[in-house]
């Protein structure tokens, strides 16, 4: 998961990504032409896209043509979302603390004003 989500981390290469799963696939000349990037640079993100399984590398002649793997980041899209759930219960907890604090607070506040009814004003 680690490398994907280096690989992911870089703008350029998600650029890349996304012009891969717009053509279906594509030699590193033509996602050159695509992007602001020359093709060496092009041929470096694909090979770090390729260790972390992004995408897939085929021959075709002289050509090497490329192609995003969806199992890879359906993979990761599954492990996101569980991490995105374990936060949403921890958040939760921490918003029940914090509303109970501030009932506690608000009831010790009404108390030492002098005996907590708000429904009407106070006679001195």
């Amino acid at each position: 998961m680690t490398e994907v989500l280096a690989a992911l981390a870089d703008p350029t290469r998600r650029r890349i990504l996304d012009a891969l799963a717009a053509r279906g696939e594509a030699t590193a000349t033509v996602l050159a032409t695509e992007l602001p990037v020359s093709r060496q640079a092009i041929v470096k993100h694909l090979a770090v896209l390729d260790r972390a399984g992004l995408v897939t590398g085929r021959r075709e002649g002289r050509e090497a043509r490329y192609a995003v793997a969806p199992a890879r980041l359906g993979a990761t899209a599954r492990w996101l979302d569980r991490k995105a759930a374990e936060w949403d219960v921890r958040l939760a907890a921490i918003k029940r603390l914090a509303e109970a604090a501030e009932a506690a607070t608000g009831a010790d506040a009404r108390e030492a004003a002098g005996g907590g009814r708000t429904d009407g004003p106070r006679l001195a």
